[in-house]
């Protein structure tokens, strides 16, 4: 080899390095052996041996989304790279960047159906924001450089790189040939708002009477300026805010002007404000089916403004009357200059109408004597961990919704969940990811017995890199969420949502190294929660909590975000067949 060829892997981990990436996730097989025999000797970057691939693609998601990161994964060909595409599907839908290297057959015997080959190229097509198939060593330097640059900029998202295990052992100098693409002309996402619409957006939050901020994901992907910004407008503006599930922390929950979450199990005042109006300001949201309940009962009377990165995101599903392409970050700031020394309106009518809906105190529970209430068990997590500031993942369901609704987020960053592909599995590994990207954090991972086991390997995980993370269960011994809606649709009818022969989370807990505790009633609660913070090491709490608590407040399927079911209510138990298609 002359000094200045080297292997394709070799180019491929330079790149890497040059990213400033920090860790792989991966898992190694013979299509990606030549990158990992590079990576052998290599002290830049660290490799964390996950136990399964989806697990390497939703630890990355972790680190991204609570570091501002890109995540890294790297995986073989075929099976390598079909289990990872789950993840790669939620970053897609949860804008998080990543960058997903898998490895695929030779050149020369792609489309033979060659032993683990897959066409990961048209698999992952419409789940990533960009991928490649590279087919020459020269070209792999440029193609990183773009594919971090696509994955981080604009709307962030996953793109998968996959190379041929050929081109990862060629020799190359690693400068593409002339006429090769310039990554600098094919890739230019607009980041500033229109100073028209800008001036256009500031003259209608001055006349509003009514005014809501709607705040989504898109908050905390832009960077910690964008929460500081936004909470920069609303003070000077006055409006209160409301978040989707994924813009959680954005804007601080112990301030008198938040209304907490909205959408299908958000608080009765958050979604009022929403429906009654008279001006919605969307940040970074996308009015998701779960926040809009039917479209045509949506709030009707109000003028909207959406704010968002992606183009393609305004006026696809709920039509605008001012659309500002931009980063969120760029057009709050936008925002607050052109606002400039305007004294806010008064909004005493409109937030004593909020007082108001709030005396409905939708998130009130009923207490019970012979179990433990789930929601009770959040609050007394919140209560004894918040001086720690943790980082909180979930997994999918039930606890996850009581997690959202009851532990109070002030920080961008701290809240780590599956929006929207909804994807069980997905906690443990994130808080192996975050715990890695945030080594002095607290991490918990708020679980649920069901989904807790679809990515139960990864304990292995944690166990090998000695990560700290603990994994507070709300172990009901359902499917929650799915025997919930069986009870409301099904009259009751549980088909397959018990989860029968659980395992001993205790004794597994301790079979991988990690320390198990477990809490049966309320008057361990508390101790056992201490326990778990004052233990150095991985915890899993079996925390079991009441079978057949439910998830309120609740919109159901097919009606209007107001027709919002809450404790107490009276239901049917049955719904027409447009509504169930629509859980």
């Amino acid at each position: 080899m002359s000094k200045q060829e080297r292997s394709g892997a070799s180019i491929l981990v330079q790149g890497l390095v040059d990213q400033g990436v920090e860790f792989i996730f991966g898992y190694p097989g013979g299509a990606v052996l030549p990158i990992y025999d590079e990576l052998f000797d290599d002290q830049r970057i660290r490799h964390i041996l996950v136990r399964h691939e989806a697990g390497a693609a939703h630890a990355a998601e972790g680190y991204a989304r609570s570091t501002g990161k890109p995540g890294v994964v790297l995986v073989t060909s075929g099976p390598g790279a079909t289990n990872a595409v789950t993840g790669i599907a939620d970053a897609y839908l949860d804008s998080i960047p990543l960058v997903v290297i898998t490895g695929q057959v030779p050149t020369a015997l792609i489309g033979t159906d060659a032993f683990q080959e897959a066409d990961t190229i048209g698999i992952t097509r419409h789940c990533t924001k960009h991928n490649y198939l590279v087919k020459d060593p020269s070209e792999l330097k440029s193609t990183i450089e773009e594919a971090f640059r696509i994955a981080t900029t604009g709307r962030p998202g996953p793109v998968v790189v996959d190379i041929p295990k050929d081109v990862q052992i060629a020799l190359s100098n690693g400068e593409a040939d002339a006429g090769s693409f310039v990554t600098s002309e094919r890739y230019q996402p607009r980041t500033e708002g229109k100073t028209d619409k800008i001036a256009q957006a500031v003259a209608m939050m001055a006349e509003a009477e009514f005014p809501v901020f709607y705040t989504g994901g898109g908050v905390i992907n832009s960077g910690p300026e964008a929460s500081a910004l936004l909470r920069q407008l609303q003070d000077i503006t006055g409006a209160p805010v409301t978040s989707t599930l994924m813009g959680l922390g954005a804007f601080p929950a112990d301030h008198p002007d938040w209304l907490g979450m909205l959408g299908m199990h958000g608080t009765f005042e958050a979604n009022m404000a929403m429906n009654k109006c008279d001006l919605m300001i969307c940040v970074g949201a996308r009015f998701d089916d779960r926040v809009t309940g039917r479209l045509d009962a949506f709030s009707p009377d109000s003028k909207k403004v959406h704010i968002d990165i992606d183009r393609a995101s305004i006026n696809k599903t709920v039509p605008v009357d001012l659309g500002i392409v931009g980063d969120c970050a760029t057009v709050l700031q936008q925002l607050i200059d052109a606002w400039g020394d305007r004294k806010a309106k008064d909004l005493g009518e409109w937030k004593a109408r909020i007082t108001g809906w709030r005396a409905r105190e939708s998130l009130a529970y009923p207490p019970k004597k012979d179990s433990i209430m789930p929601q009770l068990a959040i609050e007394r997590l919140y209560a004894l961990t918040k001086h720690r500031n943790p980082i909180i993942t979930t997994e999918v369901g039930q606890h996850q919704m009581w997690a959202a609704q009851y532990f109070h987020f002030s920080d961008p960053n701290k809240w780590l969940t599956s929006g929207g592909l909804g994807t069980m599995g997905y906690g443990m590994p994130a808080a192996i990811g975050a715990q890695l990207g945030n080594p002095d954090d607290l991490v918990i991972d708020i679980a649920g017995e069901a989904s807790i086991q679809m990515n139960i390997q990864e304990l292995g995980t944690a166990s090998q890199y000695r990560l700290p993370v603990k994994i507070f269960i709300l172990n009901n011994e359902y499917m929650g969420m799915v025997r919930q809606w069986q009870e409301l649709t099904y009259e009751s009818r549980y088909s397959n949502s018990y989860s029968d022969s659980l395992p001993d989370f205790v004794a597994l807990a301790e079979a991988y190294g990690w320390k198990g505790i477990r809490i049966e009633d309320e008057a361990g609660l508390d101790a056992g929660i201490e326990a778990m913070m004052a233990y150095d090491g991985p915890v899993i709490v079996d925390c079991q909590v009441s079978k057949d608590a439910n998830c309120y407040p609740m919109i159901p399927s097919g009606a209007a975000h107001t027709e919002m079911l809450m404790y107490g209510d009276q239901v049917e138990g049955t719904m027409d067949d447009e509504a169930k298609a629509l859980v």
